[in-house]
């Protein structure tokens, strides 16, 4: 295994993006993408330390949507109106400067999605970050949620538009996910609010097939024949 597969692996059960992770393994320093593994000696037992990114400010930004905290989050840049710089953003303006908002509050909802935080997911959605957004891999919210059961923040998800078929780079969805996982129960409940959503319904056994109607017997068609005959 390489470096950076580690790191795709631990997108899904860690919930932060590969690009922010930064690995060590004892002095070694940080672990290169390309390395295999067994370049740094590690071996089977091994603990590797997962850190962040210091640079533009993306280490509070991760803490704090670890942790879950809604008025926290609001105070790091997530969106356009925010008093929040970093010496890299500090020079941007328009365009530029919303995609950078936007950014950071697609990895808070990433994070806060796969840590569970129902509150915080549902803010920040409501504050307009992106469900649709994918990470360097492809992943939306959806699918860190379906790696780890998340099955609170299914619904609030799925209301905002994010579908459950969106495929990452290795052409996994939220579904396939789910299946690889184990998660049956989770995989039920996520196509039913899905289709829920889509039909309108809000009573689950409105989504049910009703009872084909009866085939009607020879004995009965012979019958209406012959009464509509002269």
């Amino acid at each position: 295994m390489t470096v950076r597969e580690l790191k795709e692996e631990l997108d899904l059960m860690v919930g932060i993006p590969f690009n922010l992770q930064r690995l060590h393994f004892l002095d070694q320093g940080i672990l290169m993408d390309d390395a295999i593994l067994k370049f740094y000696d590690v071996i089977p037992g091994a603990v590797i330390s997962l850190c962040i990114w210091h640079y533009d400010g993306w280490t509070e930004l991760v803490l704090a949507a670890v942790e879950g905290d809604p008025s926290k989050l609001s105070c790091l840049g997530i969106s356009e109106d925010t008093f929040y710089r970093t010496a890299n953003s500090q020079h941007f303006k328009g365009e530029q400067w919303k995609q950078w908002t936007t950014h950071r509050a697609f990895v808070a909802l990433y994070i806060t999605a796969h840590r569970g935080h129902v509150d915080a997911v549902k803010y920040l959605l409501e504050l307009g970050a992106d469900c649709l957004g994918k990470s360097p891999l492809g992943r939306t919210p959806l699918h860190v949620v379906a790696a780890m059961g998340r099955t609170d923040c299914i619904r609030p998800l799925l209301e905002h538009g994010a579908s459950i078929h969106d495929r990452d780079a290795k052409g996994d969805s939220p579904v396939t996910i789910a299946r690889r996982l184990n998660r049956m129960h989770f995989e039920r409940k996520m196509f039913l609010l899905y289709w829920m959503i889509k039909s309108g319904t809000k009573d689950p056994d409105d989504l049910t097939v009703k009872e084909a109607p009866k085939k009607p017997s020879p004995e009965s068609v012979s019958k209406k024949i012959l009464a509509l005959s002269p």
